[in-house]
């Protein structure tokens, strides 16, 4: 029997204009989702602000909470859960992961993806993801169900919503110091 791991599931609400016109729809606390391997947040991936400046210019991200975007938004919130995972679970997810750091250059961000939710219609294109649609995606092709429905209709409050991950923390990203 292999040890159980964790993965980590950090949703953020950084206050910006972006956040807020999603925050009027959503009603929910936080509105981005990355997906982390370690409970530092070393290793964090998302769709996301390619440079903290520019809020047209999305694709795939590695993300770090002391410098970028979260460096540019000191009151971001957050909220992060635990997932345990195999060993197995984790290694593909590894796999998937690699598959979008190899061509990170050609993925782009899926604002119609976006626009789809409130529709609860998924919008999907090749090499085109929002944050959650990418994290639901990672833990899908990895054999990780947490809902039945696409990923291109699950939001970040869905993250909160699942009764399988357990909170780790909860308040300013700029306090978390992991245990």
């Amino acid at each position: 029997m292999t040890e159980p791991r964790s993965i980590y599931i950090l949703l953020t609400n950084t206050g910006t204009l972006f956040t807020k016109v999603i925050q009027s729809y959503t009603r929910a606390p936080y509105n981005h989702a990355s997906i982390s391997f370690d409970r530092e947040l070393s290793e964090l991936y998302s769709f996301g602000r390619k440079h903290p400046s520019n809020p047209l210019n999305g694709g795939f991200v590695k993300e770090d909470i002391q410098t970028g975007t979260y460096s540019k938004y000191p009151n971001t919130t957050c909220v992060i859960y635990e997932l345990q995972v195999t060993q197995r679970e984790v290694e593909k997810m590894k796999r998937v992961l690699h598959i979008f750091i190899r061509s990170r250059q050609k993925y782009m961000y899926n604002l119609l993806g976006v626009i789809g939710i409130t529709l609860k219609e998924p919008v999907e294109f090749s090499n085109s993801y929002f944050c959650s649609q990418f994290v639901a995606e990672i833990l899908q092709r990895s054999g990780i169900k947490l809902w039945n429905k696409l990923p291109a209709l699950v939001t970040p409050d869905d993250f909160r919503q699942s009764e399988q991950l357990q909170l780790v923390y909860e308040g300013k990203l700029s306090d978390y110091t992991p245990d």
